[in-house]
């Protein structure tokens, strides 16, 4: 063989047995965790808390990188500009794999070609009212709403929101559709309108009304999950409170670009289910209301799939719309 094939040959040898040795020491550098929404919000509490985990399995630093905005779609949208070599992961929940392409006209990315690395956690909401509504349950706030002089108010942290989505359902289920809609935009300040009694109910997460339910503040009538809540046992659930049909939670885990390989998949979701497994971890999301998810990609990507369908029914019956 002339010399100048021999020499391509250990050319593509060299390069080929470079790759193979750059794969398999995934990971040799930090990985950036992107969060769509701001520092301190649940996404970001619990993205560092698994991140921290993370880091050490992987032997690794990994960075929280908080890019808020457009109903998270800004933060997805700079995951799939990232190269696809699962050192650039992003948080993604029931907003920005489910619901925002029904919401939004247009969206800078399609939520189906991210690559799902795993669940993290998922948690539930009660269904809440004023203590100045006379309703002790589901079904006698839903009997006061259709007697009313005026239609009920609720709010909801921003059109498009579990909260929003949840009471749309919860109208739909009951007959309640004269109930009127209140966005703000965020959670506290409508929180802060049902406890001055602004608003008569409104569905928000378990991890951020509990304080408020266990000081008196406000008055929860049921959980949104399919089971009761451990850190609630003796509300019911909305099904068992009369509401057929009705669950909602609250979900997310770990996403890639689109096009990252299957083995750095991989390796990262046997590193997550690890983290997920440690009691400490079980016994943190628990303080936190949150349940641990984990299992393989496809798990995560059932859970998806399975979301966008009922959702998006919901939220094109609503006609809601953010832009």
């Amino acid at each position: 063989m002339a010399a100048g094939n021999w020499k391509r040959l250990w050319v593509m040898a060299a390069a080929c047995a470079a790759a193979f040795a750059a794969q398999a020491a995934y990971p040799d550098k930090p990985i950036k965790i992107i969060v769509p929404g701001v520092a301190g919000g649940s996404p970001d509490v619990l993205t560092r808390l698994i991140g921290n985990e993370l880091s050490k399995k992987l032997g690794q630093p990994v960075v929280i990188d908080n890019k808020g905005g457009a109903g998270g779609n800004i933060g997805i949208q700079a995951l799939v500009s990232a190269a696809p070599d699962g050192y650039t992961l992003a948080y993604g929940n029931n907003a920005t794999l489910t619901t925002n392409e029904f919401l939004f006209s247009r969206l800078p990315y399609n939520p189906q070609t991210l690559v799902l690395v795993g669940g993290i956690a998922t948690t539930s909401s009660f269904l809440l009212v004023n203590n100045n509504v006379p309703a002790k349950t589901v079904t006698e706030l839903v009997a006061y709403g259709k007697k009313a002089d005026k239609p009920l108010q609720y709010g909801s942290g921003g059109i498009g929101t579990t909260s929003h989505l949840g009471a749309e359902l919860f109208k739909t289920k009951m007959g309640l559709q004269s109930a009127e809609h209140i966005p703000y935009k965020g959670s506290p300040q409508a929180m802060g309108d049902l406890m001055a009694g602004s608003l008569q109910f409104y569905f928000e997460n378990i991890v951020t009304a509990a304080p408020q339910v266990q000081a008196g503040k406000v008055r929860a009538l049921a959980v949104t999950s399919k089971e009761r809540s451990p850190q609630f046992p003796d509300l019911p659930t909305m099904q068992e409170a009369g509401v057929p049909g009705f669950v909602m939670n609250a979900w997310g885990g770990l996403v890639a670009p689109p096009g990252t390989p299957r083995d750095v998949v991989m390796a990262l979701n046997t590193a997550l289910n690890d983290v997920l497994k440690t009691p400490e971890i079980i016994a943190q999301l628990d303080r936190m209301a949150f349940k641990p998810l984990g299992g393989p990609p496809e798990a995560f990507k059932t859970l998806a799939d399975s979301e966008r369908a009922q959702w998006g029914a919901v939220v094109k019956a609503s006609g809601a719309k953010v832009d």
